[in-house]
């Protein structure tokens, strides 16, 4: 069986230019970042392939981000008598590799994770000098300002934080770090 898995980073993002115009009978599509081992899709087609079938993957950096894990997927699949085949890279790998394969593998990992490395450090400088700018405010507040003294003065009164969590639309973790930020604020809006 031929098998395709496909991943974009975030749910917004397509997966149309991955896998086009190559056959496959099923694909598995994760919407998460390579950088997280755990991605439910990924552990379905490991469970699912079986001796003989083909995975296909659109390039090494859609299964994972950095060459330990390239190199432990790919064993895991090829331990189990599947052929991995990237489509861009234009590399298959059976298990009976020859030693220069096993080397291509580490090679073009380790180009993978090092392209991720300086997007990442692109990306970080650009958001460094957007800010000397003041055209980078970062990520738009959850709540409006009495919102969050309603959350904090709900929570003194011993309200479930996963129930305020429900109520307010936001996550537990979001609750806690407005009830980090938000005593100092509250005690001076009262002064």
């Amino acid at each position: 069986m031929r098998v395709g898995y496909l991943r974009v980073s975030s749910t917004d993002q397509n997966t149309g230019r991955q896998l086009d115009g190559v056959e496959v009978e099923r694909t598995f599509t994760d919407k998460a970042s390579g950088k997280d081992t755990a991605r439910p899709k990924l552990e379905e087609l490991l469970a699912f392939v079986r001796d003989g079938d083909t995975v296909i993957v659109h390039s090494m950096d859609r299964l994972a981000r950095n060459l330990d894990d390239l190199r432990r997927i790919v064993r895991t699949l090829t331990d189990k008598g599947v052929r991995i085949e990237f489509v861009k890279e234009s590399l298959v790998f059976t298990g009976e590799d020859s030693p220069m394969a096993t080397l291509l593998l580490s090679v073009m990992g380790a180009f993978a994770e090092f392209e991720r490395a300086l997007i990442l450090e692109r990306q970080r400088e650009g958001i460094a000098v957007a800010k000397e700018r003041g055209a980078y405010t970062g990520r738009k507040p959850a709540l409006t300002p009495e919102q969050a003294r309603q959350l904090c003065e709900r929570a003194a009164t011993g309200e479930p934080k996963s129930a305020l969590a429900r109520q307010f639309g936001i996550s537990r973790e979001t609750v806690y770090s407005y009830l980090r930020a938000q005593p100092a604020a509250i005690t001076a809006d009262r002064a």
